[in-house]
């Protein structure tokens, strides 16, 4: 087992976790909330149990260990929605690794977070002629010529959070999509929302609704978080990650006016938000280590870790395994270009915290770089 992650939750953490999290209003005390009744006795329970499994530290590889030995001199091209989405950068990261040790030639190439931007990127592509192409962080039909041009050229077409559901795609046309289960992570990320506050929380929801993943998601985040009596949505607020940096500070500001004490958890479908929402609330006088708890639903990069372990602004993070994901994009493409399916490999869903994250800034599968490059031969 990776050294970050002998950490072992304990039954006492498990208590603090379970009852740290209930200021439900302004003045509320440590021991009152401790001895506050469940504001959803039922849906805390299931809440509680499926919190417990995800925080679980161990991560034995459970990807294929079988596919096609890796072919050899192809160029790949990484178009990311924008390099400012640390999630999008991660997986540009495992991407540009896993494909140096099979000696192909891998292009990113950053869409600037516009339509036109990511446009302009996928024609660049095009014109390099490349045996593969990742649309990452964007929806295809915001390219739909140029997705076509692609497939007319024999081009295989794999997406990175590009549609709500891992695995090939026939509209999009698409090899594969990489993302881990949006319903576990929009669920899992309700549900210690749920179990923190015991049933009694004030939440705003932080989405993206210009993105067909991320609204899917933060519905979904929505939907789970209305089983349980105790919780109120306080606000859904649209934001589109490109605009985060800009807009961020200005909505929080207004929401503290708005709610005040009564906002007492935040979740959102990137992690990005609560980097541009910390200034904000540090200038509002709250403390980086209370009230509002914040989760985010993707995408555990290493600013999303370094929050959540020094508590400051993040209380937890749903991580997508990035590089790994990364590493699968390149054998994906390994398995295209050899006529072979895909892998239907798809990430279990786990919940990092200061008290299991064991001081690491990412969260992977153990062992998924030596599984890969056994099965390619390398």
């Amino acid at each position: 087992m990776h050294p970050t992650r002998k950490a072992v939750v304990t039954a006492a953490a498990l208590l603090v976790m379970a009852t740290a999290g209930c200021d439900s209003g302004a003045g509320a005390t440590a021991a009152h909330q401790s001895s506050a009744k469940p504001g959803c006795p039922t849906a805390l329970s299931r809440a509680e149990q499926a919190v417990k499994k995800a925080e679980e530290v161990n991560a034995p590889w459970k990807g294929p260990t079988t596919g096609p030995r890796a072919v050899h001199g192809k160029t790949v091209v990484y178009i990311a929605q924008t390099l400012t989405n640390p999630g999008v950068a991660g997986v540009a990261q495992g991407f540009q690794e896993a494909a140096k040790i099979l000696g192909w030639h891998a292009r990113t190439l950053n869409g600037q977070g516009t339509p036109g931007g990511i446009r302009a990127a996928f024609q660049q592509a095009l014109a390099l002629k490349p045996d593969g192409i990742v649309l990452s962080g964007f929806d295809p039909g915001s390219v739909a010529k140029e997705a076509k041009k692609a497939r007319t050229a024999g081009i295989p077409l794999i997406g990175w959070h590009a549609t709500a559901t891992p695995g090939p795609s026939k509209d999009p046309q698409l090899f594969s999509n990489i993302t881990s289960r949006v319903e576990d992570v929009a669920k899992i990320s309700a549900d210690w929302i749920i179990t923190r506050s015991r049933g009694h929380a004030g939440v705003v929801l932080f989405t993206d609704a210009t993105v067909p993943f991320a609204k899917h998601k933060s519905d979904l985040i929505k939907k789970e978080l209305a089983t349980c009596s105790g919780v109120k949505l306080l606000s859904y607020t649209n934001i589109p990650i490109p605009d985060a940096s800009r807009r961020s500070i200005g909505e929080v500001r207004s929401l503290l006016s708005r709610f005040g004490r009564t906002w007492t958890y935040s979740a959102a479908i990137n992690d990005l938000y609560f980097q541009h929402a910390a200034p904000a609330l540090r200038a509002a006088g709250r403390d980086g280590a209370g009230t509002p708890y914040n989760i985010g639903a993707g995408d555990g990069d290493p600013s999303a870790f370094q929050r959540v372990n020094g508590k400051q602004f993040q209380a937890a993070t749903v991580p997508e395994p990035l590089s790994e994901q990364g590493w699968q994009i390149i054998d994906e493409f390994n398995r295209a270009f050899t006529g072979a399916p895909d892998s239907g490999y798809v990430a279990p869903v786990h919940i990092a915290t200061p008290t299991n994250s064991g001081g690491a800034l990412s969260w992977d599968s153990e062992g998924y770089r030596q599984a890969y490059r056994k099965i390619w031969g390398e």
